[in-house]
């Protein structure tokens, strides 16, 4: 981490612009009521944290990631990322959860740190990053504050060693490679899949749920059927959703959208957005009660669309409208009102999204004062977020709705196959 160039560059008042990365392009004009692009990591600690030390490890690790300290504008064009000297300044926590980060005509940071007894967390907004650049920086402030709190060294993970060059990468328009039509786009808007129903809270506040169960009995429940824990998480799912739906509804496909970290099949480090998504189709009207038969459709669907030509049209996908002529002469407003239509006819062919983030690893020097990390995304329906550490795999999801019919119907799956699940909500009315 090169302190020195950076104070000096902040000193000499050198701030610098970004341009929106490709997947961020579509945020600002997405942002809209309860769907606030605002996701959260969160770290559980084993003891009460120390917001002073927290405000000393947050500056010391912003230092390291410059593009994430700017103010998102509005050019005539584009928007875009002005670079600022303003500091996040560390609060308990007092506000609703996942709360909107930009407001347009104000000059708001796009990220907050704020804490509550034992836990730490961390909300962004979806333009600067996406969970696994999130979790780059947030892993980096916990290893901080764990080495001022205990002295345990802060070590250097992957992730660690790349420059802030490399972090402000757009990743999308280096490995971008134009396709000769635009079949992915075409084909998520022309399907319609069931949507998930329930009466919303009236004053449109997040509820979040989340559930923890051992990491190692999950495992070994996906391996007793011969398949990955991510194909099985899918499955599972699914069936939570099928538990919920009316014959009626039972008409209609249910599609899980599946994000991909692309960092997995290009080489890079980048902090920014860099993420796809494969889509997983399931007809419920086909469905005999035989749970092996739906594991080995997700299976099938997944080793399907995780080929290099799928994913390279993938990301292709996510860059293909800034790269079109006549879109980038268009005014912003009018790119605006393109992007709120266009988002609106995908959404029709999504019922619900599952991220898993993967396993989060630390040094074990810093992992025995830790609980458990986990994930939560605001999404204009439900999304669910899986979380890794050591054994305590979490699942954790928001909604506006008064319910959580689906994520119950998950848990008590969860529960029928052996595993205890721990429950955690702010919403204390019903779960």
């Amino acid at each position: 981490m090169n302190r020195g160039t950076i104070n000096k560059s902040r000193k000499d008042g050198n701030k610098k612009w970004y341009r929106l990365d490709n997947a961020a392009t579509i945020v600002p004009a997405t942002a809209r009521g309860a769907d606030t692009r605002v996701f959260r990591v969160v770290c559980e600690l084993k003891e009460q944290v120390d917001p002073a030390v927290l405000q000393e490890a947050l500056d010391l690790t912003a230092e390291g990631f410059p593009h994430f300290n700017v103010y998102l504008r509005k050019g005539l064009f584009w928007y875009y990322l002005d670079g600022t000297d303003k500091r996040v300044i560390v609060e308990k926590e007092n506000r609703e959860a996942l709360a909107p980060l930009y407001v347009p005509g104000r000059r708001n940071l796009l990220y907050r740190v704020f804490y509550f007894e034992r836990r730490i967390n961390l909300e962004m907004f979806h333009v600067l990053s996406d969970g696994t650049g999130a979790f780059l920086f947030f892993r980096r402030l916990i290893l901080t504050y764990l080495s001022i709190t205990k002295g345990t060294p802060q070590g250097e993970l992957e992730g660690d060693i790349s420059s802030i060059a490399e972090q402000e990468d757009d990743a999308f328009r280096h490995f971008y490679s134009k396709q000769p039509q635009r079949s992915q786009l075409n084909r998520w808007m022309k399907v319609k899949a069931y949507q998930i129903k329930s009466p919303q809270d009236e004053n449109m506040q997040s509820r979040l749920v989340e559930g923890i169960v051992s990491a190692k009995a999950f495992l070994a429940l996906a391996k007793e059927r011969h398949t990955t824990a991510g194909v099985f998480i899918v499955a599972l799912y699914i069936e939570a959703v099928m538990a919920s739906m009316s014959l009626q509804d039972r008409k209609k496909p249910i599609v899980i959208s599946v994000p991909v970290n692309l960092r997995q099949f290009f080489p890079s480090a980048t902090t920014r957005n860099f993420f796809g998504a494969i889509t997983i189709g399931f007809d419920p009207s086909t469905y005999d009660g035989d749970f092996g038969t739906l594991v080995k459709s997700v299976k099938d669907s997944f080793a399907e669309q995780l080929t290099k030509d799928n994913i390279q049209n993938n990301m292709n996908s996510y860059s293909e409208l800034k790269h079109m002529a006549f879109i980038k002469m268009l005014p912003l407003f009018i790119k605006d009102l393109g992007i709120q239509y266009y988002t609106g006819r995908t959404r029709r062919g999504t019922t619900s999204t599952l991220s898993n983030v993967g396993k989060v690893e630390l040094p074990k020097e810093a992992a025995q004062y830790i609980d458990h990390f986990s994930g939560f995304m605001c999404s204009f329906n439900v999304q669910l977020c899986v979380v890794t550490f050591e054994d305590r795999m979490s699942f954790g999801a928001v909604s506006v709705y008064e319910d959580h019919q689906v994520l119950m119907n998950l848990f008590r799956k969860l529960t029928e196959m052996g595993l205890e699940v721990e429950l955690a909500t702010n919403d204390f009315d019903r779960v």
